[in-house]
């Protein structure tokens, strides 16, 4: 006998799959003796239990009434009996099962026939074939509305008039095929409006399962009423206590993907328990392991649907004592992120001779865990707009902007910069104000926003300065003549970085006076002053090298470079170049790899090796390619192509 489990979670669509294949099975000519189905109504507030699916599949059978025997015992010997004489192959479906005693007595006492169950659970401890199903993809899910629309009205033009809004919906209900399914039935009542209209109304209500179960078109083919509420209520309400109490501090966590460690913080539990109630969890479909990067139990991530998700967040929003237990839960995963984040931090600025890190060993771990908790790191700053955690969030958002600039995510920058500064005026902290007008202003630069940005850290600059930090009033006006600088206003640019030139070196700060003498520099520079450009190039490096920062150094060898080839002093410029492209690799600085190519590029170039050259271009090409920085890839790319067939002169 082969037993055949599929398994997923309420509303994936595992009877109409199940259903399905028995049709095409049955055309086929595979199960002659036909096929027996039974909703065992498993999750329902009275599951049909064995005893009463065994009279319903005798009656299917054909002994009923005074054939029938008078114990429960005989009616499953009179059951099995048939099953073993019927010599045409028969297929059982035993559907909708939430536990093994439902369908465990009504497997037939052979292998002559097949058995398909479907379950919200998955049956780990029984020797069964288990088909997982998952939610459809994103063209799976807009193709099933639209061909829903289409077989009820062929004039339905609305999916192609609409795509952008169809593929929106389709993500609101989570790619589930009952609230797709729901939504096609919305949408064909509601025929005379838009599909966006729907969009915007889910959107507004923040729960996908309020609007579609207010507007749904009432029972499917099976007579099972059309709604998502009862089907998550019924999975929540069946899980024990602890189990209950994860899922819905799970649906708190500041992203939909978490990963173990700070599920343990946020459950205030030790990790083995924490692994073995998300096990449980998994099993019955309501979250899904997504792997992990090393191997380590604690680096696996958990993924919650997100109607789930949306489900768990309002049952904790109606219940007071939940409030206050789910707001407890996010006091301690922000701690948790605020630590980690530090730390992360701590060792993408380190220096030699400063103290090590905790947690991280080098940079690549730091920014490995940076990367994979991306997400959640941005979404946990957004909780800023709540006074219970705006001064958590107001220490975690400084913590980001090494690594959000470094990789080049300047739109979370901009995003965490603004709820930073909107935290810090909604608790009254005008030294965090200065702080995220100061990273709000770097990341509008560094996305092209001169203006905006000059603004941001002029408000900064003057928040550092009436709470008396003159290390931070240094900061803000080298960061301003930065963006001065990009706005073509270099001669303000100088004046800026004179500034924080002169606050640094009263400060006695010599890390931060070389960066601003290296802006100074490149201000200098602009205006046509190479030679003092060359003198402060050559003060910020033996700076950056005197304090050990050798990214900074490599940054002053890249803009010395560029200033000596200004000049005509073309050897010593390829030789400064070709230092910090040494450092960019060495740190895997893919953007500045990219910069400095380029420059190396133009220096062979001016000195007429236009093989070198055009080496150079399309490294500078690989590189920029690698940093995600595909315009400034193209650009390089098309230099190396005036010449294709170049030969050194």
């Amino acid at each position: 006998m082969l037993i055949f489990a599929v398994t997923g979670m309420g509303g994936v669509g595992k009877t109409a799959l199940a259903v399905e294949a028995a049709h095409r099975a049955r055309a086929r000519g595979w199960f002659p003796g036909g096929t027996l189905f039974v909703d065992l109504r498993g999750y329902d507030e009275t599951p049909v239990t064995a005893d009463q699916a065994v009279l319903a599949l005798l009656d299917a059978l054909g002994v009923r009434d005074g054939e029938l025997p008078p114990t429960t015992d005989r009616q499953y010997d009179a059951y099995r009996a048939l099953l073993v004489e019927r010599r045409d192959r028969m297929l059982l479906i035993l559907d909708n099962a939430s536990d093994p005693a439902q369908y465990l007595p009504l497997l037939p006492g052979t292998d002559h026939h097949r058995v398909l169950i479907t379950s919200r659970d998955r049956p780990d401890a029984l020797p069964l074939r288990v088909i997982d199903l998952e939610k459809l993809d994103p063209d799976e899910s807009v193709a099933l509305v639209a061909r829903a629309l289409h077989d009820t009205d062929e004039r339905d033009e609305r999916p192609v008039r609409e795509p952008g809004a169809l593929r929106e919906l389709a993500d609101l209900c989570g790619h589930l095929p009952l609230a797709l399914q729901i939504a096609a039935g919305v949408l064909r009542r509601r025929r005379h409006r838009d599909i966006a209209s729907l969009v915007t109304e889910i959107r507004e209500a923040g729960d996908a399962t309020a609007v579609l179960d207010h507007g749904s078109p009432g029972t499917d083919l099976f007579g099972r009423p059309l709604a998502l509420r009862p089907v998550l209520e019924t999975s929540y309400r069946r899980l024990p206590p602890d189990q209950a109490r994860l899922l819905r501090l799970l649906c708190l966590a500041p992203e939909a993907d978490t990963s173990t460690r700070a599920i343990t913080a946020l459950a205030d539990l030790d990790t083995e328990s924490v692994l073995s109630l998300l096990e449980h969890l998994a099993a019955r479909h309501l979250v899904i392991p997504v792997g992990n990067n090393n191997g380590t139990t604690c680096d696996i991530r958990w993924r919650l649907h997100d109607l789930v998700r949306g489900f768990g967040a309002g049952v904790v929003a109606a219940d007071a004592r939940l409030r206050e237990e789910g707001d407890a839960a996010r006091d301690r995963v922000l701690a948790f992120y605020l630590r980690w984040a530090n730390a992360a931090d701590d060792r993408l600025r380190w220096l030699p001779g400063a103290a090590e890190p905790e947690w991280f060993d080098d940079r690549e771990q730091a920014l490995a865990w940076m990367d994979s908790e991306r997400a959640s790191l941005v979404a946990i700053v957004g909780w800023g707009w709540e006074e219970r955690f705006a001064h958590g969030t107001l220490r975690l958002a400084p913590c980001l902007g090494e690594y959000l600039a470094w990789r080049r995510y300047f739109d979370d920058w901009i995003t965490v910069a603004e709820t930073a500064r909107e935290s810090a005026r909604l608790v009254g902290n005008g030294l965090g104000e200065a702080i995220a007008w100061d990273h709000l202003g770097l990341a509008l630069r560094r996305a092209g926003r001169d203006v905006e940005a000059i603004e941001a850290h002029n408000s900064a600059r003057d928040l550092y300065r009436a709470a008396g930090d003159l290390r931070g009033e240094a900061i803000a006006w080298n960061n301003c003549g930065l963006a001065l600088q990009q706005a073509g206003r270099a001669e303000e640019a100088i004046e800026a970085h004179i500034r924080a030139r002169d606050l640094h070196q009263a400060a006695e700060n010599p890390h931060s006076e070389a960066i601003a003498w290296n802006n100074l520099g490149n201000a200098l520079d602009e205006t046509g002053r190479a030679e003092e450009a060359i003198e402060a190039h050559i003060r910020a490096r033996d700076l950056h090298q005197a304090t050990g920062d050798r990214h900074g150094e490599g940054m002053a060898w890249n803009n010395l470079g560029l200033a000596l080839r200004k000049v005509g002093r073309l050897d010593e410029a390829i030789e400064a170049c070709e230092k910090d492209l040494e450092i960019c690799r060495e740190f895997e600085d893919w953007y500045g790899e990219g910069q400095t190519l380029l420059n190396l590029a133009l220096a062979h170039e001016a000195a007429h090796r236009l093989v070198e050259a055009r080496a150079a271009y399309l490294q500078a090409s690989d590189a920029y390619t690698r940093a995600n920085a595909l315009t400034e890839a193209a650009q390089v790319r098309a230099r190396a192509s005036r010449n294709p067939h170049s030969q050194e002169h």
